[in-house]
């Protein structure tokens, strides 16, 4: 019989036999961690911790990056083909016209001016039309003051019915007559109240609302009135009841008692209403030819050229801020090139490379020896002339371009040095200002640092034993230069490279000073779109063309260099 001290099966304490056993329950189920729960599902959780705590760390940097890095290039990209405004002012014009035959030689019809006339009339109540004319002037000349003209001069439609209609009966001229007619009666309650509210207790002016009725009775008038009453409350922050009605409500409601019967209405204001509506029907009202009216404002509305830019331009999404950017324009037939003495953005963007690419070899060759000569100096000699490098870091870009002015003129530094010398003659000094020259050597200046120091971290760490070893072979020193040095510095050079176009061909202020009219780069079209003529579309458009002409640029070096052998060291 076994004892229970000697049978391995009974011994509850730490031996072999134990272990192993333990060791086969473990595997037979999840292995787990200290707090009882299974180990693999205590490492997901606590990597999805790990990696939340990091993103939370870098969150505020891709905030920063997103507002001020990402958005704008968006909200560049949107405004290249966004065309809305003319959609937006000209609602009912653009609707009408969608009938009219452009390639027809006639002018649109009367419904596309009774339409226009209602659009322009609200524009101009919301200081819009004068936008609208901006907007439309891009595309065809003298448009602004037309739109700008029309704003003024469409009261006198309404007028005429206003007019009239006060003669009949003075309550036409008074607000709350046609508050009563048009408005909700609730409504009318609850504005009476808020109207005789001391202004501490006012709350919010009740919005308004119709008549259920009125809307079948004056269709056109309810909803002219409508849009005055809000835009009064909105706008002007001012009652309905105390204000009267625009012109234009006038005219709509001429139109409905036109077309319609009011001797059935018993609503309110009703005798006032039925007196109209006998007056309207009256051989002796006097009405309006709103087609009359838009010539004799300006005699441009009789150009079909005027309603083909409005109809061309109404879709929502444009591709004509593009094809402006590329010279060429939006037509009834399809895009076409432009006159060939308007063709100027095409020699822009090729002025812009062509220099860009200039300047660019210019600061190779001159940052080349430099960047050379401080990586084989002494470390003291070499901070020390570090410090000249990166001194016009601290001087103004504008102070160093303006220096440049003043020694580029013809009476400037450099050319009375080359007079004294004897070298040019006092009478035929250079011209090096307001020119493409002006602007390469100001430019090769201002972005010679930016070659330099991506070259000279990449040759502050070649070995000086690859150049001994080289020469201790029997290497000349053109030899060791060009077949040793020269392909370990190559990266640096193309570091610089690309920081130095991409830099280059956004530059504007310094060919803005020095370059004058043949040295002005394609940047200088989209400052000017910017600040000057706003017209933020054709800014947007060059500038898209101009990113995708650097990324395919980029493209195209990666393809053939090799990003990944650009470095700025190490």
């Amino acid at each position: 019989m076994t004892d229970a001290t000697t049978d391995p099966d009974k011994i509850e304490g730490p031996t072999p036999d134990n272990a192993l056993r333990a060791a086969d329950k473990a595997q037979s189920g999840p292995m787990l961690a200290a707090d009882g729960t299974p180990l693999k599902r205590s490492l997901a959780r606590a990597l999805r911790r790990q990696k939340m705590r990091a993103l939370l760390l870098i969150a505020p940097l891709l905030i920063f990056v997103l507002v001020t890095f990402i958005a704008p290039i968006v909200d560049m990209l949107f405004r290249s083909v966004e065309n809305q405004i003319v959609s937006e002012t000209l609602p009912k014009t653009v609707v009408a016209l969608e009938s009219w035959d452009d390639e027809s030689g006639e002018l649109p019809g009367e419904t596309v001016f009774n339409a226009a006339y209602e659009d322009i009339f609200l524009a101009a109540e919301r200081k819009l039309h004068t936008r609208l004319g901006t907007r439309l002037n891009y595309e065809l000349t003298g448009v602004s003051s037309l739109f700008r003209k029309s704003g003024r001069g469409l009261d006198d439609i309404g007028e005429v019915y206003q007019d009239q209609f006060e003669d009949l009966d003075e309550n036409w001229d008074e607000a709350l007559p046609w508050a009563q007619l048009m408005g909700d009666p609730e409504w009318i309650a609850a504005q009476e109240e808020w109207d005789n509210a001391s202004e501490d207790d006012r709350g919010r002016m009740p919005k308004f609302e119709l008549r259920d009725d009125i809307v079948q009775r004056l269709p056109n008038a309810s909803i002219a009135y409508r849009d005055f009453a809000r835009f009064q409350q909105t706008e002007e922050e001012k009652s309905p009841l105390e204000e009267e009605p625009w012109s234009l409500v006038h005219t709509m409601l001429y139109r409905d008692l036109a077309a319609g019967d009011m001797s059935d209405y018993t609503g309110p204001q009703a005798e006032m209403l039925k007196a109209a509506d006998a007056l309207v029907d009256s051989p002796d009202f006097e009405t309006v030819d709103v087609r009359t009216v838009f010539e004799d404002i300006d005699k441009d509305w009789m150009d079909i050229d005027v309603w083909k830019t409005i109809k061309m331009y109404s879709p929502n999404y444009t591709n004509g801020y593009f094809l402006n950017s590329i010279d060429m324009q939006k037509t009834p037939e399809g895009p076409a090139l432009r006159d060939e003495d308007e063709r100027i953005y095409g020699l822009l963007f090729k002025r812009t490379m062509f220099m860009s690419m200039v300047i660019t070899f210019s600061c190779i060759a001159l940052a080349y020896p430099v960047a050379y000569l401080l990586s084989n100096l002494p470390a003291r000699t070499a901070n020390l002339l570090m410090i000249l490098v990166l001194l016009p870091f601290w001087t103004s870009l504008l102070v160093r371009t303006s220096a440049w002015k003043v020694m580029l003129q013809q009476q400037g530094v450099i050319n009375d040095v080359l007079v004294w010398i004897g070298l040019v003659a006092d009478d035929n000094r250079l011209v090096m200002i307001n020119n493409q020259l002006g602007t390469i050597i100001a430019m090769t200046h201002i972005l010679l640092p930016f070659m330099i120091l991506p070259m000279y971290s990449v040759m502050a760490t070649i070995p000086p034993t690859y150049v001994r070893a080289a020469k201790s072979l029997g290497a000349t020193n053109w030899t060791t230069f060009w077949r040793v040095y020269f392909p370990q510095s190559v990266p640096g050079i193309g570091a610089g490279s690309i920081l130095v176009f991409i830099l280059a061909i956004g530059y504007y202020i310094t060919p803005e000073i020095v370059g004058g009219t043949t040295g002005t780069f394609i940047s200088n079209r989209i400052a000017y779109h910017i600040s000057s003529s706003l017209n933020w579309g054709l800014a947007a458009a060059l500038g898209t063309i101009l990113l995708a002409v650097v990324l395919i640029l980029y493209w195209a070096y990666d393809k053939i260099v090799g990003i990944d052998n650009v470095k700025l060291g190490g």
